[in-house]
């Protein structure tokens, strides 16, 4: 059945949401019900800043308001414009890099403490929806984890053996789990025989900006709260001197940020909770960026069981069910992942998704959704959350390896307590500036991925067209040649012709461009910017510069 599937042509879309296609969740909560909140126009003071508005930024901005602080939050473009609404909605604690992984960078304690934060995240969502009684399908169900070959070959025996390796490293981490052999998934009536699988109790799911406009209804009814949209933070400063041998920040009583308008905000703590922090390297060095896919499609209710479940593929699949109608709900399914700006088959990778479905579950209906989000993948698996490098008074949430949802509940709760001053047993695990063991276990990847990453540079002597009239409309690609600037070349609905330079801003990569989400996306450290340049994913915090304010035409050193 063809996808019935629109591309948003409002031209103040990318201040909405990060890319051309709508996810599903706009469905029953259009960008039209999600709160609105003014610009910045004045200096202000608070006692805590939280920038960005994702489901980390309101779930620490909750947990501070709710004790007493007062909090001020400023979002670039509008509330849940990022990465949260692009999710797929997974609340687990059947953590995607697996706890046999876990275990050997972090130890059996590291693994246990993995667990036990993201399982208290889950059942956090749980609380806070019923506490606010917001409605937002949130429920608890089973997740299964089965082999990604068929039953009966040694491909699969083989990969059973380490899916039930990791199954005990996951008991020994404190989560109830066990095997179900022969088990059959309810509903997956199609060829490919994949029984056999590993169930994880108490996992959830639930609509994920019901619940963050739920949140947001609420904080803006409270006096120690306010917020600012269309108001982006261009630079931040923590006086005082750094001690970098022991990472100590000495006698700094505030931090000041400057918007891109020129304002200052004063705050006891910042928190950057912007996906990717803003500064150039450091822990952005030590991030991996992919784009990953989902589609939503039809399923009659009750046909399938309401599960998670993922299959155990390198870019695995993953899939949850979410209302639809009376009629059906829709089978939300997500994978097919990609380095950020490194691959230009966004046609295949959603075809992929929804053959991989009809194969397995004949009964699917119409694709009405399909879009892409954007991952970040820590080298040691745990993300980063905690006082920023050299800092004392900012603090930084990123790397979500593939389950930001619970990782951004969970920061809501360590990061309330450091800036509080109560102890949190999750802070050394999931500190930012962890180096040490974890580095000399990590190092051989690291260096991989920055060969890789330097490679990405030779872009700067291709070219994606040889002449404007090469692209159709509402199209785009860079044009160069060894004796010009790379310009990011755009064509509009109506055949106007926009021009900017490819070169990202942040560390000099040229872009891409990508005609699925209609967005120029840099393949060095995966920051994304709007078909006209508006800077919509970091760790860049700049719009693309117009062609006459770049003078480079040569990659830089590195």
């Amino acid at each position: 059945m063809a996808p019935t599937v629109k591309v948003t042509v409002d031209p103040d879309h990318f201040m909405h949401t990060s890319g051309a296609l709508d996810s599903v969740w706009t469905k029953h909560v259009p960008y039209s019900k999600i709160p609105s909140f003014p610009k910045l126009q004045q200096d202000i003071e608070t006692d805590v800043l939280v920038i960005g508005s994702g489901i980390s930024g309101i779930s620490i901005a909750y947990e501070l308001v709710r004790q007493g602080t007062k909090v001020t939050m400023i979002e670039a473009r509008d509330m849940l414009s990022g990465e949260t609404g692009r999710t797929s909605g997974h609340l687990a604690s059947d953590l995607d890099d697996g706890y046999t992984e876990i275990a050997k960078k972090h130890g059996k304690d590291g693994a246990r403490l993995a667990a036990e934060s993201h399982q208290w995240a889950l059942e956090r969502v749980g609380a806070i929806s019923k506490e606010l009684g917001i409605e937002c399908e949130y429920r608890t169900l089973p997740g299964y984890n089965f082999s990604q070959f068929t039953h009966g070959t040694k491909e699969h025996d083989d990969d059973i053996k380490e899916i039930l390796e990791d199954m005990k490293a996951a008991q020994e981490a404190g989560l109830d789990v066990k095997y179900l052999e022969g088990y059959a998934l309810k509903g997956w009536d199609g060829k490919p025989d994949q029984r056999d699988a590993i169930k994880f109790e108490n996992q959830a799911t639930f609509h994920p900006t019901k619940y963050l406009v739920g949140i947001l209804d609420w904080l803006k009814n409270q006096p120690n709260f306010q917020a600012f949209t269309r108001t982006r933070a261009a630079e931040i400063s923590e006086k005082g001197v750094t001690v970098p041998v022991v990472d100590i920040h000495l006698g700094a009583k505030d931090v000041r940020v400057k918007t891109d308008d020129g304002l200052t905000i004063t705050a006891g703590h910042v928190v950057e909770a912007t996906c990717i922090p803003l500064q150039l390297l450091s822990i952005v060095a030590e991030l991996e960026y992919n784009r990953t896919y989902c589609i939503a499609i039809r399923i009659p209710k009750g046909v399938v069981e309401d599960c998670l479940f993922y299959d155990s593929a390198e870019q695995y699949k993953y899939v949850r069910m979410t209302e639809r109608d009376e009629k059906d709900d829709y089978m939300v399914v997500g994978g097919c992942d990609h380095a950020v700006g490194q691959e230009d088959e966004w046609d295949e990778r959603y075809k992929e998704l929804e053959t991989w479905t009809r194969e397995r579950f004949p009964q699917a209906g119409s694709v009405d959704y399909k879009w892409s989000g954007q991952i970040m993948e820590p080298v040691d698996y745990m993300g980063y959350i905690g006082r920023n490098s050299g800092s004392q008074r900012v603090y930084v949430v990123t790397g979500d390896s593939g389950n930001g949802l619970t990782h951004g509940v969970l920061a809501g709760k360590l990061i309330s307590d450091m800036i509080l001053g109560n102890p949190n047993p999750w802070e050394k695990l999931y500190d930012p500036r962890r180096r040490g063991p974890n580095i000399a276990k990590v190092l051989p990847h690291m260096l991989k991925h920055n060969v890789q990453v330097n490679m990405q540079y030779k872009r700067f002597f291709q070219s994606d067209i040889q002449d404007v009239e090469d692209l159709g409309l509402e199209k785009g690609g860079v044009l160069n040649s060894k004796t010009s600037k790379p310009i990011a070349v755009y064509k509009d609905a109506d055949g106007k012709v926009h021009k900017l330079s490819a070169v990202c801003p942040h560390m000099h990569g040229v872009v891409c461009w990508n005609d699925s989400e209609k967005s120029w996306d840099c393949p060095v450290h995966g920051s994304r910017f709007s078909k006209d340049g508006k800077q919509v994913c970091g760790p860049c915090n700049v719009n693309m510069h117009p062609v006459e304010q770049s003078d480079l035409t040569t990659p830089p050193q590195s």
